[in-house]
């Protein structure tokens, strides 16, 4: 008994270490929701679904019961969210292959109505991806983490630590995950404040045992800054190619050429930039897939061969 507390307790640990490290992390960056945190915040997804994976073999729970369910309910749920996520990214594709036309015409000195043409096109997809991805969001992620956040608020407490704790440990872990899932889907497919937790006071898991607190509150902060300018993508890099290309689009119509070639660099560098941590986030949702098979598979079979 004292092992399985023991063990639960270092998971509970775990997570709050984890959260902090982002917490520290997001402080350290001046640019709010860039791919570089964005991918730290999926990375520690990816350990807390690998750390309860191994909790699951040390607590020793009984075969047949309904933890097991649950466990395939919270993979079940990080498994639907994590390609929805990865829909939403990849629908960035069309946009930073539209980008890259634009240097590309630049650079060979294209005519101008050349260059405004695919100026124009570029915005179009724009356009098409914030409205392709407010739709994801409202048509199939919300309802998932709406749903989750009720289970988190309303668990009865006197329930925590059946299974010797594990279902504790699985609300602490649904708390923290649909923080995260937030966190990636306002940076990465579309951030409408009104459905989501950045409009609430923190999340309180296990009794009172509060984990992500200080993160929730920095989110809110600056989701609230960021949504002066309307509900969209908040992907830093995202952003940042949008204005480049607006750049590029004002100095064309006003034929100034003088430092074109600076305003050219400066919009190959953030489309690469975008492409680049595009093509992380991808790479890292497919390692995630692998990761939840696995672990279904393996809690799975250590209860067929008990």
């Amino acid at each position: 008994m004292m092992n399985n507390s023991s063990s639960v307790s270092s998971f509970l640990n775990f997570l709050t270490k984890e959260v902090d490290n982002l917490d520290n992390l997001f402080l350290s960056h001046d640019n709010f929701l860039s791919a570089k945190f964005l991918q730290q915040v999926l990375s520690s997804l990816r350990n807390f679904h690998s750390e309860l994976t191994i909790l699951v073999q040390k607590l020793n729970l009984p075969i047949g019961e309904k933890w097991l369910d649950e466990y395939m309910d919270e993979t079940s749920m990080l498994w639907e969210s994590c390609h929805v996520l990865k829909s939403g990214v990849s629908s960035m594709e069309n946009y930073i292959s539209s980008g890259a036309n634009i240097a590309s015409l630049l650079v060979n000195r294209q005519l101008s109505s050349q260059v405004i043409r695919s100026i124009d096109r570029c915005q179009r997809e724009m356009t098409a991806l914030q409205e392709e991805n407010k739709s994801i969001v409202e048509t199939k992620l919300i309802q998932t983490l709406s749903s989750l956040r009720f289970v988190v608020n309303k668990e009865n407490e006197s329930k925590f630590n059946k299974y010797n704790g594990f279902r504790g440990v699985l609300c602490a872990m649904r708390g923290v995950s649909t923080l995260l899932l937030e966190i990636l889907i306002s940076g990465l497919v579309y951030f409408l404040p009104e459905k989501t937790s950045f409009s609430q006071e923190g999340l309180t898991c296990t009794g009172g045992y509060q984990i992500g607190a200080n993160l929730h509150r920095r989110m809110v902060e600056g989701m609230i800054r960021f949504n002066e300018s309307g509900p969209r993508i908040l992907l830093f890099e995202l952003q940042k190619a949008r204005f480049a290309v607006d750049e590029v689009k004002m100095e064309v119509e006003m034929e100034n050429y003088s430092d074109i070639h600076e305003k050219v660099e400066k919009l190959k560098n953030c489309f690469d930039d975008l492409k680049c941590g595009v093509e992380g986030i991808i790479g890292q949702l497919d390692d995630f897939f692998d990761e939840i098979v696995d672990g279904r598979k393996m809690v799975f079979d250590m209860c067929s061969n008990r």
